[in-house]
């Protein structure tokens, strides 16, 4: 990776719509450059995909949460597949600490929280334990063109 695809990161991360011509004209180099390094960075993982950023209570999902559990010892991967087949989870991470994962949820109402966590979530045999954080607010701090491009 170099400047000019650190560059290409950055546009594509701020306007996952950039067209190749207006991609290339920004980090000056040829359309065809710039369609040959994007495809590369998609080959190599780099670039994941490409998505729309949503505002989850517009989109009918008024109620989020973040939820933590407590799972059986070296059962991730079987957790992580049931737990990416529920409605609405938009992340889950595999951490250290007080829990073993966190998982980010979207529901439209609290009810359907409710159903999500005690009727799914806690059915999973894995699962030892949970806890839910409810979101009040929250801003998405995504890519901005005054930030260079940031590598996950």
């Amino acid at each position: 990776m170099d400047a000019i695809d650190r560059d290409i990161l950055r546009i594509l991360q701020t306007d996952g719509r950039a067209s190749i011509r207006s991609v290339a004209e920004r980090v000056h180099v040829s359309r065809a450059n710039a369609y040959a390094r994007i495809n590369r960075l998609v080959e190599d993982g780099v670039i994941r995909g490409f998505g729309a950023r949503v505002d989850h209570e517009r989109a009918g999902q008024g109620a989020s949460a973040y939820i933590t559990l407590k799972i059986v010892q070296n059962s991730w991967r079987t957790v992580r597949e049931q737990l990416q087949a529920l409605p609405g989870a938009t992340h889950i991470a595999l951490v250290s600490g007080d829990f073993d994962v966190l998982l980010l949820v979207h529901t439209p109402d609290n009810r359907a929280l409710r159903e999500l966590v005690l009727t799914r979530i806690q059915s999973i045999p894995e699962v030892l334990s949970t806890r839910t954080l409810l979101v009040f607010e929250e801003t998405d701090l995504g890519p901005r063109p005054d930030r260079p491009a940031e590598l996950a």
